[in-house]
Formats: C-alpha cells, sequence, structure tokens
C-alpha cells in the first residue's frame, strides 16, 4: 500500500513539483491550498505524512500544526517555507513538527527526508509494542505512561507534544544521569539538527512550566551549567 503524503501549500508551482515527483517516489499524493483545508484534509484522510507551508491563506502553518497536535493527531509534519528564521525554525518543532527545510529545496532531500522520518517513525512503533513491559515511571508526583503517550502531574494530565515527550520520556529513562545537550539532541531529534542545541533548551523550558513546583527554583529538572539537564527525584 502507498504511503499517503498531504501537501498543504499555496504556490501552484510548489504544489506541481512536489506532486509531480513525489508520484514517480511511489507516493499516493493530496493536494490542500490553504490551512483551513490542508487542517480538514489531515483529519478526515489520515495521510501518513504532512508536507506544511507556514505562510497559508486562512490558517497559518503554525496553527495548523498546533491544532493537529492538540487534537493528538500525530502525523509526521515536515515543516517547508521561504521564511529563513532560526526562530521560526524552533517554533515549529516546539509545536511538533518533525522537520523543517527552507525554499527553494531540492525534491530529492525532500523525499530523503519524509523516507528517513517514516522509517524512523515505524521503527519507534515497533519499539513500543516491544516495550510492552514499560509501563510507567512514577518520579515524584510526575507520572509517565510510555505506551499510552500520556504524563500526569499532581494527578492532571499534562499537554505535551510528541518531542516534548520524547524529551521527557527519555529523561526518565536516564533519571538521576546528567544528559549532555548533544546527548539529548542525538536521542531525540536523531541528529536532524545536530548542530542546534538551542532547541534542547526550548523544550526543556517548556517542560519545566508544565511540571512546575511552587518555585522559581527548577525541582525536577536541573540545570547543570555547560553540562546539561538532570531529571531526578524531588527532595
Amino acid at each position: 500500500m502507498k504511503n499517503k503524503i498531504l501537501v498543504i501549500d499555496d504556490e501552484p508551482s510548489i504544489v506541481t513539483l512536489l506532486e509531480y515527483h513525489l508520484s514517480q517516489a511511489g507516493f499516493e499524493v493530496l493536494i490542500a491550498m490553504d490551512g483551513e483545508e490542508g487542517k480538514r484534509v489531515a483529519e478526515t484522510e489520515s495521510p501518513d505524512f504532512i508536507l506544511l507551508d507556514l505562510m497559508l491563506p486562512k490558517l497559518d502553518g503554525m496553527e495548523v500544526c498546533k491544532q493537529l497536535r492538540q487534537q493528538k493527531i500525530m502525523t509526521p509534519i515536515l515543516i517547508l517555507t521561504a521564511k529563513d528564521d532560526a526562530l521560526d525554525k524552533i517554533l515549529g518543532l516546539e509545536l511538533g513538527a518533525d522537520d523543517y527545510m527552507v525554499k527553494p529545496f531540492s525534491t530529492r532531500e525532500v523525499i530523503a527526508r519524509i523516507k528517513a522520518i517514516l522509517r524512523r517513525t515505524q521503527v519507534q512503533t515497533e519499539e513500543a509494542y516491544i516495550k510492552i513491559d514499560e509501563k510507567e515511571f512514577v518520579i515524584g508526583e510526575l507520572i509517565i505512561y510510555p505506551m499510552k503517550f500520556e504524563a500526569y502531574f499532581k494527578g492532571n494530565q499534562i499537554e505535551l507534544t510528541l518531542k516534548e515527550f520524547e524529551l521527557l520520556v527519555y529523561l526518565a529513562k536516564n533519571k538521576g544521569r546528567v544528559q549532555s545537550r548533544d546527548e539529548l539532541l542525538h536521542a531525540v531529534w536523531k541528529n536532524d539538527f545536530s548542530s542546534d542545541t538551542r532547541i534542547v533548551d526550548v523544550h526543556i523550558s517548556r517542560l519545566r512550566e508544565k511540571i512546575k513546583e511552587e518555585t522559581k527554583k527548577p525541582v525536577y529538572i536541573k540545570t547543570f551549567r555547560g553540562v546539561g539537564y538532570k531529571l531526578e527525584e524531588p527532595k
């Protein structure tokens, strides 16, 4: 069965180019020319992958990504945009996108990245089923259920993006051990952004906001300046 790729872009030339090359590569291609239509197709057609432009009519790409993740639609998303801005890149990843490419791009590289992310997603799914004995992590008032993709703090479910959840699980698996930014980048982002450790800092900051006590001092996730981060039992 062919993998379905949803292209959400309002530039006809880009859509035509991607549709041709993706079809030649053996994918079934779905097209949406604005954000609202793209979100609807993503919800109803269950694509295997989404190529998402940021500057879209009706609903911008960031909002499309955000709303899909809020609905627990975890279809891999590759952002394609003319905006070569580091903050946009980090924000897109923070909202749950899996990768980011700036226009103009090589269609060969787009297809290579799609295949790599699909392979990685498949491996992660298979590993999740294999590790069925890994039921939960309990760290103070933080409870993480890897198999359910759920986490709770003080009895309340925490809303996490996919990357936030993967980062939290990795920290929990290595509880009590300091992890460098490079280690975390490799483990969670699989070297896709091997030179941009700011992505780790952004996600750590967001995790802290979601599991913080009534204090300005970090309790669960501690920083070791110049080294990295550690998740530990609160004292």
